[in-house]
């Protein structure tokens, strides 16, 4: 598995834990699987291992401190080097401040300026492991897409023994390994994903649209270019930015303009995800200027807009797959099939604005998956999902469409 981490930049992050010690061997197995790591550490880290035996395993400089008699220490730069930054180990301290945005050291400042995958292993006494804040903690730094190195079980420095022990550095090299790996699973593919709204206007002030934000379906575009697929993201009105530049986002506003800019790219893409919420009316004229309330009433004629998915369904050939959404207030399951077999879908995924946190605006999500009768060995298969951020949801999604192009190929 080490191959995978060949040419990769680490920042290797440490926090004042007895566990330490164990960095040094990290670093060395980071270094040997092929890795650059440079070394950043808490003043409190510095009492349990040497930053001289850090630099010098690494061939870095170690750097403990925003700034420094030399000068100041660019955490932003260090925060842009790297392909991912791995803290281990991980104290309830450092977990609480990073959880909380509190940059009061050098391992904060880095880890909130990181643009990389981020990997934590915490290491703590077993009671501080179960306290419910900082398994809230632990959660809040998986909301934000980090991604947890679970403790292990044994002795512990207390003489306790349970859960809590720094994960071991060859699990922790495994783990990136493994990520690096799965990474480019998608490798190769293009991927078009519509999401956001769109806006329908009626005067040069006024518009018909609704409250979805576009990040369902970002949190889809950055996790399959994550895999190394090539992203085409068509975003209806939104503020939604991606600080991953491998995507291609195409800001639309009208549901016309983003069925001209789906059906464009649809030729060379292998797979469709049409995450939008797309208006299913429009004005049938726009006036030209804005609408005066004179009149107790106002009429508005509307007309059909176009039905993206269903006209890429037409379009679709047996190496494509089209993915959709359904949001539902009422008969969820009996809809979400109906539009699945109406519009050539391989599966699709259901969400109710009935469960809390789920829908617009938020940024979680709970999702069932229902399958096309017609896709291989997956027919009739229906997987409910407890709710989650819609950055894990993404994960789900994307798991299940590597599954079926694995069924496909």
């Amino acid at each position: 598995m080490s191959s995978a981490l060949s040419g990769k930049k680490i920042i290797l992050s440490i926090t004042g834990s007895i566990a330490a010690y164990k960095a040094a061997s990290l670093c060395r197995l980071f270094i040997k699987a092929g890795a650059e790591v440079k070394v950043v550490m808490t003043k409190a880290a510095c009492d349990f291992i040497s930053p001289l035996t850090l630099s010098t395993l690494s061939q870095h400089p170690v750097q403990t401190s925003v700034s420094s008699e030399e000068g100041w220490n660019n955490h932003v730069e260090l925060g842009l080097w790297a392909d991912a930054m791995v803290l281990a180990p991980l104290t309830a301290t450092s977990l609480g401040k990073l959880a909380n945005g509190i940059a009061d050291n050098m391992v904060a400042a880095v880890y909130l300026s990181a643009r990389c995958p981020v990997f934590f292993a915490p290491a703590m006494d077993v009671d501080m492991w179960h306290h419910p804040s900082t398994q809230g903690n632990v959660q809040q730094l998986q909301s934000y897409g980090n991604h947890l190195i679970p403790v292990g079980h044994g002795e512990l420095a207390s003489g306790l023994v349970g859960a809590g022990r720094m994960a071991e550095p060859e699990a922790i090299v495994d783990h990136l390994a493994d990520f690096f790996a799965a990474q480019q699973s998608l490798a190769g593919k293009h991927v078009i994903i519509t999401a956001g709204p769109t806006y329908e206007p009626i005067d040069p002030v006024r518009f018909i649209g609704n409250r979805s934000s576009g990040k369902m379906g970002m949190a889809l575009a950055e996790e399959a270019s994550s895999r190394g697929a090539k992203v085409t993201l068509i975003l209806g009105p939104s503020a939604l930015s991606t600080t991953d530049t491998r995507v291609d986002i195409q800001r639309v506003g009208t549901a016309q303009e983003m069925f001209e800019a789906a059906k464009a790219a649809y030729g060379s893409a292998d797979v469709a995800i049409l995450a939008a919420a797309v208006a299913d009316y429009r004005p049938a004229t726009v006036a030209e200027h804005k609408i005066k309330k004179n009149a107790d009433t106002y009429a508005i004629e509307l007309v059909k807009t176009p039905d993206i998915a269903a006209e890429l369904g037409k379009l679709k050939t047996k190496d494509q797959i089209n993915i959709g959404f359904a949001l539902e207030t009422q008969d969820g399951p009996t809809n979400a099939e109906a539009k699945l077999e109406k519009k050539n879908f391989d599966f699709i995924v259901l969400n109710s604005l009935q469960d809390p946190g789920a829908g617009f605006q938020h940024d979680t999500n709970k999702i069932t998956i229902l399958h096309a009768k017609s896709t291989p060995s997956k027919g009739n298969k229906i997987k409910k999902f407890e709710l989650k951020s819609k950055v894990a949801v993404a994960k789900d999604i994307v798991d299940e469409l590597e599954a079926v192009l694995t069924g496909k190929e």
